[in-house]
């Protein structure tokens, strides 16, 4: 394990499976890195566990590794534990390879994107990045967005953005469930996130291009 100190988070990277006992409140941030955004095709090799805005664990996923899914068993029982919140931003894609790699189906999900589709109707801007700025005047940097995320050395600036990517998510989702509430779109939004699942399931049985609905 490799520990790094950004501000007032402290991030730690294992290349094995995280500590025993994480102390967590309850919900957790979660986000991935792959090779590319095609699922039939790119594979998983980060996966990012926001504890507080002040602490992240960072999983790195050797390719050679990825079939020996015993290795991860605290990850994939908080993962799994349909008690702890797990809070995304795009959950879509991160559940399906969460699933395809780690064969874990997570429940009791928040989408941070999806709430904002739901109550920021002023805008089309509903990215990570556009989020913090907007509600939380933080300035991301994305530059390390497509960068190689299966090399065996990850650099500092990827670490550093790979925690961003989870460690704001707990104060979107306090100000997002406020506006939910307030636009009464709460019960809406929960509909939502439990659909995630079937969404998922098209996405992994070749209709992640196809809108199902239509005409």
């Amino acid at each position: 394990m490799k520990t790094f100190k950004f501000a007032e988070t402290s991030v730690f990277l294992h290349n094995g499976d995280l500590p025993d006992l994480l102390d967590h409140s309850g919900e957790i941030g979660v986000d991935t890195e792959t090779t590319g955004l095609n699922l039939s095709r790119d594979r998983l090799c980060l996966i990012q566990i926001g504890i507080s805005k002040n602490e992240c664990h960072l999983v790195q996923f050797k390719k050679s590794e990825l079939e020996k899914v015993d290795k991860y068993k605290n990850l994939i029982s908080i993962l799994a534990n349909k008690k702890v919140k797990k809070i995304f931003h795009y959950a879509r894609f991160d559940l399906a390879v969460i699933r395809k790699f780690l064969n874990v189906n997570c429940e009791n999900i928040f989408c941070t994107k999806i709430a904002s589709k739901l109550v920021r109707t002023y805008t089309d801007r509903h990215g990570l990045k556009d989020l913090c700025k907007e509600m939380l005047e933080t300035d991301l940097n994305k530059s390390q967005q497509s960068s190689d995320w299966s090399t065996s050395n990850l650099s500092k600036n990827q670490i550093k953005y790979a925690s961003h990517d989870v460690i704001f998510l707990f104060e979107l989702k306090k100000k997002l469930l406020e506006m939910l509430e307030r636009e009464n779109r709460l019960e809406l939004s929960e509909k939502l996130f439990s659909f995630l699942q079937t969404r998922v399931d098209l996405d992994l049985s070749g209709w992640c291009d196809t809108d199902i609905f239509s005409h």
